[in-house]
């Protein structure tokens, strides 16, 4: 097996993603299944790889990912998340296109909590 070029973190609501890049061809791996099943809406699988298409770096990695807590779009925010933050990590050059794309930045929104009396 290749060895990791980079690890990063991402979150995202009550999700929480560490994503490990190697070199490849491009095969992802979500827990232990491919983007396909894991995230079989192609909306979703789109958020996913948005980072990888604006720093036209599609096929070049396997993402090994490994993600907890949250729904479905929680997920895929906090793996598109640490895909970002691990490519910043390979080459620093592609932070100022991430991170106008708002992708290096926590999205901090989480749930209300429920307040009594308001029915």
């Amino acid at each position: 097996m290749a060895s990791v070029l980079s690890a990063a973190t991402g979150r995202r609501k009550e999700a929480v993603c560490r994503a490990r890049l190697l070199e490849g061809s491009g095969r992802w791996e979500i827990n232990g299944r491919p983007i396909e099943d894991y995230f079989p809406s192609a909306t979703h699988r789109m958020t996913v790889t948005e980072p990888l298409r604006l720093t036209n770096t599609e096929g070049r990695y396997d993402i090994l990912a490994k993600i907890e807590g949250g729904g479905v779009n929680g997920q895929s925010g906090a793996l598109r998340h640490a895909i970002a933050r691990a490519l910043v990590d390979l080459d620093p050059d592609l932070r100022p296109v991430l991170k106008d794309a708002g992708f290096l930045t926590r999205d901090a929104r989480e749930k209300e909590r429920r307040k009594y009396g308001l029915k």
